[in-house]
């Protein structure tokens, strides 16, 4: 059943308000873990978000916008957690390829973006992302996936990648919107280098067009996937900030960081989609990692 036209206004407003919400809780846990970090490993002042709103549009046009949000800090050498909400027309091309757009280009579309690249080599990077889109038709996507830089990581049976792993399943197990090893194999295959015949990481959950009919219970299981990041990604990070390295585990994960660039400049969906509809370059572009190396 197509929402009312009230419905439709209360479920983008909900959905705003719960990814600005969780980018603040998220903003907040990153930067206690800049304070905790030991000097002697991460010395220097504790990094902060700085938050930079931007506007779509021209000549004073309303088609929305967002709140980039940086961070370079001592332990996170460089993370972006982004949340944008932006509308109008999807270009007659970009059009054919989104589904509920072929006859009315009309869309909306709100989410919170996270990449978060680390000064310490056994420390994982990570990514999450959730959105809400609507055209003639209404989903959440999104997930969370691990990506280790260094070889005695990429293992799925790798401590930090079960217990995050576990987190997603937990979300899934949770909501009938869940479904994890449909989830978990469908980010398998989306994350996989297909130039390279090798993963970009060790997985996590990917979902897409999700919409079941009860959209109440998309968002709760969106919602989830949220909290599900919160309860795991951090504990990774505490546990292994006091980890030393050498600069043979820094190149090794310089050379990983390489893959992720790879995929977001080649396969991200959420890269083109961004570009394609006049999102904020910066922002978009924010998941490249500081430094990388092609040897």
């Amino acid at each position: 059943m197509t929402p009312s036209s009230d419905d439709q206004i209360a479920h983008r407003s909900a959905a705003k308000a719960w990814f600005e919400a969780l980018r603040d809780r998220i903003t907040g846990a990153f930067e206690a873990l800049e304070d905790e970090a030991p000097d002697d490993l991460y010395p220097g002042t504790p990094g902060r978000f700085e938050l930079t709103p931007w506007q779509r549009g021209e000549n004073g046009e309303d088609l929305g916008g967002g709140v980039m949000g940086l961070m370079h800090g001592r332990l996170f050498e460089k993370v972006g957690v982004h949340v944008s909400t932006v509308y109008g027309e999807f270009t007659s091309e970009f059009s054919k390829r989104v589904r509920g757009a072929e006859d009315d280009r009309r869309f909306f579309a709100t989410g919170i973006s996270l990449i978060a690249h680390m000064k310490n080599p056994h420390i994982p990077a990570v990514h999450m992302n959730t959105r809400f889109i609507t055209t003639t038709l209404h989903w959440f996507g999104g997930g969370m996936d691990l990506n280790p830089t260094q070889r005695y990581q990429r293992d799925r049976e790798y401590e930090d990648t079960r217990h995050f792993h576990a987190a997603a399943k937990a979300a899934c197990d949770k909501h009938g919107s869940g479904d994890y090893e449909r989830y978990s194999a469908w980010c398998d295959e989306y994350f996989w280098l297909k130039h390279r015949n090798e993963p970009r990481g060790t997985g996590g959950i990917f979902y897409d067009h999700l919409d079941t009919g009860d959209w109440q219970a998309d968002f709760d299981f969106t919602k989830a996937v949220g909290e599900a990041f919160l309860s795991a990604y951090p504990p990774i990070v505490r546990k292994r900030m006091h980890q030393a390295w050498s600069e043979k585990d820094r190149e090794e994960q310089l050379v990983q960081r390489g893959r992720y660039a790879e995929f977001n400049l080649l396969y991200d969906r959420g890269t083109k989609f961004g570009l394609e509809t006049g999102g904020n370059v910066t922002s978009i572009l924010s998941s490249m990692p500081p430094e990388a190396k092609w040897p």
